[in-house]
């Protein structure tokens, strides 16, 4: 694997890697590259430092917008039928509302659901299981997977510095000097994705106490229904705390699937998966690492009545939540007060053959 280097695809399998802009609402084009041109990270206030380490891979407006057109681009699957955009739609908050698991060529099914793509910059570790610990190579994953994009690396080079555009576009991106390869290819992708942040719907005004926000008499109730009930897995601001959890869900017999355990191989993480963030929970059903749910009524019926029992089940469910109905419609109502209109219609952030 001449170009996309051989090490660091080692190092991601064995899960080693550890390694709003200011303008973000404007839709980049790409131009003669200039070194210096590169964009402020705005981490919104009361919010922690992000974790990826921009140093590294400083943000530019051609790196983004290189970044954005792969993301988009169908030849970066085997049979070119399959972008990272079609599990990850920007309308549903970057994911995949239309199947229970992820779709890839020749509709062939997967054996989890797509996560959401959203502020990312927070996280260190991708995927339900966390066998991913770094942003930059994340991309690998679905691109070679049978299941996604089923793509050999090296043919994806081949096909992008063939192609009539790319090898412009990265020299635009990265300098004069850049070829097209997968250091590059990644980074651009690392770049667009570390503008898809949101943190501007109701919640957050309300947090921010912008002039006229404030939550309904409903909306409030459901807040402190969800600071009691939810709060210490899906802690705010990002509304998760980034750990793996055994949330009781009985085990689907057609997936077996144990989780964390398959990267750790520790007993003590058999059913644990990481816990979601809950931004923009009400577009980016089904719900669950398989998708066994589709509405936010059914999560709350599962952890009301339908918890099951085991030895790694987290402790606070042990009893369930206690919720009465009141409770479960205040909690979602407020839940919807998660849902930032401005992410998911931001033409920025879509297809950029279309806007």
């Amino acid at each position: 694997m001449k170009k996309i280097f051989p090490g660091l695809i080692l190092l991601t399998i064995l899960g080693l890697v550890t390694l709003s802009f200011e303008g973000v609402d404007g839709t980049y084009e790409l131009s003669d590259y200039t070194p210096d041109d590169t964009l402020t990270f705005v981490v919104p206030e009361g919010w922690p430092q992000p974790l990826y380490d921009f140093d590294k891979n400083p943000l530019t407006k051609n790196g983004i917008a290189l970044g954005r057109k792969l993301f988009y681009d169908d030849m970066l699957s085997r049979d070119s039928t399959v972008s990272c955009a079609f599990c990850h739609l920007s309308y549903t908050n970057f994911t995949h509302i239309d199947h229970k698991l992820s779709h890839g060529i020749e509709d062939r099914i997967g054996t989890r659901n797509t996560l959401s793509i959203m502020n990312l910059a927070w996280y260190n570790t991708f995927m339900w299981d966390g066998g991913i610990t770094n942003l930059d190579v994340q991309p690998l994953a679905p691109l070679t997977s049978f299941f996604e994009m089923d793509m050999d690396p090296d043919e994806l080079i081949t096909r992008l510095e063939s192609s009539s555009e790319y090898p412009k576009l990265f020299k635009q991106a990265f300098g004069k000097d850049a070829d097209v390869s997968g250091y590059y290819m990644f980074r651009a992708m690392s770049q667009f994705i570390l503008t898809l942040n949101t943190y501007n719907s109701k919640y957050d005004k309300v947090m921010r106490k912008e002039a006229g926000a404030t939550f309904t008499e409903r909306e409030q109730k459901g807040l402190e229904v969800f600071r009691a009930k939810c709060a210490s897995c899906h802690k705010e601001p990002l509304f998760t705390d980034g750990t793996f959890r055994n949330n009781g869900l009985a085990v689907d017999t057609n997936l077996n699937d144990g989780g964390r355990i398959k990267i750790t191989r520790n007993i003590d993480d058999s059913l644990k998966f990481k816990v979601p963030s809950l931004r923009n929970i009400e577009v980016s059903y089904p719900y669950m690492h398989d998708g066994r749910y589709k509405s936010l009524q059914m999560i709350l019926f599962h952890y009301s009545n339908g918890i099951t029992d085991s030895k790694t089940l987290d402790p606070a469910l042990k009893k369930g939540l206690n919720m009465g109905e009141d409770d479960k419609r205040n909690l979602i109502i407020f839940l919807k007060t998660l849902t930032d209109i401005s992410f998911i219609r931001n033409k920025a952030h879509a297809d950029p053959n279309r806007y």
